[in-house]
């Protein structure tokens, strides 16, 4: 592992190195070792720094554009795909620490591994020099990714989509929570439930936290639709 290479690809360096070897100490080889610590509170951490440093750009780039706009271009630069690609381009897959079936398996080229330990460094970078520094890194590294249209076709992005519906309909966000993870380590299966406001309680299942983010919305979304319907029906003899 090349500190220095990967101090110099993120322009900061740590005061204590060892939040970075934490970030890319994937849970395999945590396992194997039996004392090492993991990267999944990190990134935990740095998935919350880089939707609020994202945001915040966003806000002030484009003063004029809607909210939905604003979360679609968020969501466009947050996605795993996009974040497993800034990974490559910082050789993250050379530093990470996996275990010996992870690695076997294909690990340091799969997405969502990669974008999680991307995110793990952010939060590495957080908890060593503090909000200024992280969004200093992050700030360099979206530089030239964000969008010159600011006004983006709606896609298949169910999480944005649910986000929009309902604070349309309830002025509120729905909450979404980790609730389970099982399988071996280089199949993980995620489960993750979201809320929305009123109460109601959707499950989604995926190989990363994302995914199963996405399908759970998906859910979500689905019986939305049947709740805007049955809203908006006259009652009988109307």
């Amino acid at each position: 592992m090349d500190i220095i290479e990967l101090e110099n690809c993120i322009h900061h360096r740590f005061c204590q190195v060892k939040h970075l070897k934490m970030a890319l100490t994937h849970s395999s080889y945590a396992n194997e070792q039996g004392e090492a610590e993991d990267n999944e509170r990190l990134e935990f951490l740095g998935d919350a720094v880089l939707e609020l440093c994202i945001s915040e750009d966003a806000y002030k780039r484009y003063p004029h554009v809607s909210e939905g706009n604003l979360t679609r271009i968020r969501s466009n630069l947050v996605k795993e795909k996009s974040l497993a690609a800034i990974a490559r381009e910082l050789g993250l897959e050379k530093h990470l620490l996996l275990g010996k079936g992870e690695d076997m398996q294909g690990g340091r080229d799969r997405d969502s591994l990669l974008a999680d330990a991307f995110e793990a460094v952010l939060g590495a970078v957080f908890l060593d020099g503090g909000f200024e520094a992280a969004r200093a890194v992050i700030r360099d590294i979206f530089r030239e990714r964000w969008p010159e249209n600011a006004v983006l076709p709606e896609t298949k992005d169910f999480k944005s989509r649910l986000q929009e519906v309902t604070q349309r309909l309830f002025q509120e966000r729905p909450l979404y929570v980790l609730t389970d993870t099982y399988g071996p380590e280089h199949e993980k299966i995620f489960e993750v439930e979201t809320t929305l406001p009123r109460g109601e309680k959707f499950t989604g299942a995926g190989t990363s936290v994302k995914k199963a983010e996405q399908t759970a919305a998906r859910a979500a979304l689905e019986w939305l639709k049947e709740y805007e319907k049955t809203e908006h029906q006259e009652p009988d003899g109307a």
